[in-house]
């Protein structure tokens, strides 16, 4: 019995953490489809006399300078940030696969030619890129969702190519190959099944990047213009008031933070699970 506890003992908070993270993420959907389930203010409304009160009863994380619930508009920005942020590790997450396959099965001069602009993307820091991206599409939230996939390609490119190298070796690929089977069919039947699952994981991990790159340009001013709520735009309404209302900024940063956190922590359970597979 005591051998079982000692085995036991290690694992259990690593098991309360994946839950709680689980949990949270799942709140957070909820809080982007029906938003009206967890606050029935409107985030949009404010009253002046109630300027920068202090988290209490009537409002979770306190007003803002316009006597705005900051809890009912965060809970109502979710939605913004939250489709903008699948969005964007979608963008990265088809045309970066895309062209990781192609170059790595096709090989040769169409190789070279993929990996020498990913080469020139990995150079250039990601937010950087997206922001110069998001200059020329314009502003919005839609726009920094494009920038932020856009921005984020090469990583997807270059972990897919390489998963495309390592199979196409293997044996039942030559074979398959030498049966006559199409590449198309190559391709789907062979090669995605293996190179999937570390795309997969990456997939998720790169959520909480593009969650902090979304609230970053939204910060910047680069999202949706007030007083649409977002996560970011929230923290930038509140940067001069630091002094005064601490709440303001510091409540919305955490709810980043810990949602950063909760996907980073399921992705590392997505790639132990894929890695044992």
């Amino acid at each position: 019995m005591s051998l079982l506890l000692l085995d036991n003992s290690p694992r259990r908070p690593l098991a309360i953490t994946l839950w709680l993270s689980i949990a949270l993420l799942l709140m957070i959907a909820l809080w982007a489809l029906v938003p009206g389930w967890f606050s029935h203010q409107d985030p949009l409304a404010g009253d002046p006399l109630q300027a920068l009160q202090s988290p209490s009863a009537a409002h979770w994380f306190g007003t803002d300078h316009l006597g705005r619930d900051i809890w009912s508009r965060c809970v109502f920005g979710t939605a913004l940030t939250l489709q903008a942020t699948i969005f964007s590790v979608a963008i990265a997450f088809l045309v970066g696969a895309l062209t990781g396959v192609l170059a790595g099965y096709l090989g040769g001069k169409v190789d070279s030619l993929f990996m020498r602009i990913i080469d020139i993307l990995m150079a250039v820091p990601n937010l950087l890129l997206a922001m110069a991206i998001i200059t020329v599409l314009g502003f919005g939230t839609l726009h920094i969702a494009v920038a932020v996939g856009l921005s984020s390609v090469a990583t997807f490119a270059r972990l897919s190519r390489g998963e495309v190298l390592r199979s196409r070796s293997h044996l039942f690929v030559e074979a398959a190959r030498a049966s006559g089977v199409g590449d198309l069919a190559i391709i789907r039947q062979h090669i995605l099944p293996h190179a999937l699952a570390p795309v997969l994981s990456l997939a998720a991990l790169e959520l909480g990047f593009a969650l902090l790159s979304v609230s970053a340009l939204s910060f910047l001013g680069f999202g949706a213009p007030p007083p649409q709520p977002e996560w970011g735009l929230l923290i930038s309404e509140g940067r001069n008031y630091i002094a005064a209302a601490w709440w303001y900024t510091t409540l919305p940063g955490m709810m980043i933070v810990l949602a950063v956190l909760a996907t980073n922590r399921l992705a590392g359970f997505i790639q132990d699970y894929t890695e044992d597979l």
